[in-house]
């Protein structure tokens, strides 16, 4: 036996004599935590252990454990993260949260929700709608993922434009820091400036300043009404001046989708209706409120987008509209199944160069000869631009590879971000120091060894270290 195996022996050893064998992954079973949704770019770690903890006590314990012992935590939460964040990369414990699943309070007369961390968003969800409220965030795979590694990621989604991503919705949070110490910023209050704002900080750290146990979310009343509008354009030129004119008019929908030519290609036959071979591009939009309201700003949504439109519609039927949901679920599938893969980026520019975005990855297929496609929250700037790929060819994921990395500085030169709402994860480590200048990256460094002087949560995901 090697000496590798040895030492992952005596972990998982240590860990069921402290946990019980029911909290602790072994052999095959700690295949699906060793990678996340970047798998189909073959990335997988390797872990010396698999934890389970099901109360906080543990998870401090399970801290302290490591922390004493310099063994890496990586924390994870439902595995749907597009940046290799909850990947052991190297080795270490992973911590997942899927037993942390309690709803510990919730209080609809008072709009809100105490949640352990493994609760998913999908039941957050249903159980504010169930109660006559609301909770906008809609990060995709909510019967998945989670809502402590929605925090961890600030996780935004279609309803981002109109509400905010996650951060907009939490008051308060828990979570366990080195040597196994509890902290919480925030509560059921909505309003608190005692001290720093580390809640927002933790918002977003990808488990890289210590692991996220529990928080205290936000509710609104859900709306009266909602209506959704699709309109079809001929370039991506006249959707995007239409997209223009909807911010130009002040409106404010629910959301403000795009779909660009390969994306609309890729998905033609499946979208609700069908679509005639002149719509190249498509804006989808839901506005919401009462039922006054909901009409006005969709009134107002159809006259922005009218112009150069080859068509225009509009449903308030929910099952028109569950239709559309289904549609705008699948188009990262339709989009993977025409080559058999994809390689995908969420970087983000100001609106005003949304055009030239998409323009640029239109540039790039030609230079690197692969197919592109694009789509995503117009409002935000946010664009999943994608180079579609045969999975099986070695060369094709290296040209992707490339592509990518003109993809981000050309966003960058955009006075954009390389991610909007995935994180750095491990991914695009790369990035740190391409998105930050050398202030910048000083102090983000800094934060990071002040609160893990040892790099042991989530090491090499977010940052680069000075010695890495």
């Amino acid at each position: 036996m090697s000496n590798r195996g040895s030492v992952e022996n005596n972990i998982e050893r240590d860990l069921i004599a402290l946990f019980g064998e029911e909290a602790v992954k072994l052999g095959l079973e700690k295949l699906p935590y060793l990678h996340d949704s970047t798998e189909m770019q073959g990335l997988s770690g390797r872990a010396d252990a698999v934890v389970l903890p099901e109360a906080l006590d543990q998870i401090c314990q399970l801290v302290a454990w490591c922390y004493s012992r310099g063994v890496p935590i990586i924390p994870r939460g439902g595995g749907t993260g597009f940046a290799g964040g909850a990947v052991p990369i190297d080795g270490g414990v992973v911590c997942s949260l899927e037993r942390l699943n309690r709803i510990l309070d919730f209080s609809p007369e008072f709009w809100r929700m105490q949640v352990e961390a493994g609760v998913t968003t999908g039941r957050v969800q249903r159980v504010a709608r169930e109660n006559g409220l609301y909770y906008p965030p809609d990060p995709g795979a909510a019967e998945l993922s989670q809502i402590g590694g929605n925090l961890a990621c600030n996780a935004g989604g279609p309803h981002s434009f109109k509400y905010g991503t996650t951060a907009s919705w939490v008051t308060g949070i828990q979570m366990v820091i080195r040597a196994g110490d509890v902290v919480t910023f925030g509560g059921p209050v909505r309003k608190d400036v005692a001290g720093y704002d580390l809640r927002s900080l933790f918002i977003g750290s990808e488990g890289t300043l210590g692991i996220i146990t529990g928080a205290w979310l936000r509710l609104i009343p859900a709306p009266e009404a909602s209506h959704t509008v699709i309109a079809g354009y001929r370039d991506f030129r006249s959707g995007v001046a239409g997209l223009g004119r909807v911010l130009a008019y002040g409106l404010t929908p629910a959301t403000l989708e795009y779909f660009d030519e390969g994306c609309v290609g890729a998905t033609r036959r499946a979208f609700p209706g069908g679509l005639s071979d002149d719509v190249n591009f498509l804006v989808l939009s839901e506005t919401d409120g009462s039922a006054g309201e909901a009409d006005r700003i969709s009134d107002q949504l159809m006259d922005a987008l009218k112009q150069d439109a080859v068509f225009l519609s509009r449903t308030h039927d929910p099952r028109a509209t569950a239709a559309l949901t289904r549609w705008r679920s699948g188009v990262s599938f339709a989009v993977s199944a025409q080559r058999g893969g994809k390689m995908s980026e969420d970087i983000v520019v100001p609106f005003d160069k949304l055009a030239a975005a998409i323009q640029m990855l239109g540039d790039l297929e030609a230079q690197f000869h692969l197919p592109s496609c694009s789509w995503g929250h117009a409002g935000d700037g946010n664009l999943h631009a994608t180079f579609m790929v045969d999975a099986a060819s070695p060369e094709e994921i290296t040209r992707a590879e490339l592509a990518t990395e003109a993809l981000f500085a050309r966003a960058l030169e955009m006075h954009g971000s390389v991610s909007g709402e995935h994180g750095l994860g491990w991914v695009k480590r790369s990035q740190f120091h391409r998105q930050f200048g050398p202030a910048e990256a000083s102090l983000l460094t800094g934060i990071k060894l002040l609160f893990d002087p040892d790099n042991i949560f989530n090491p090499g995901k977010k940052v680069i270290l000075p010695h890495e």
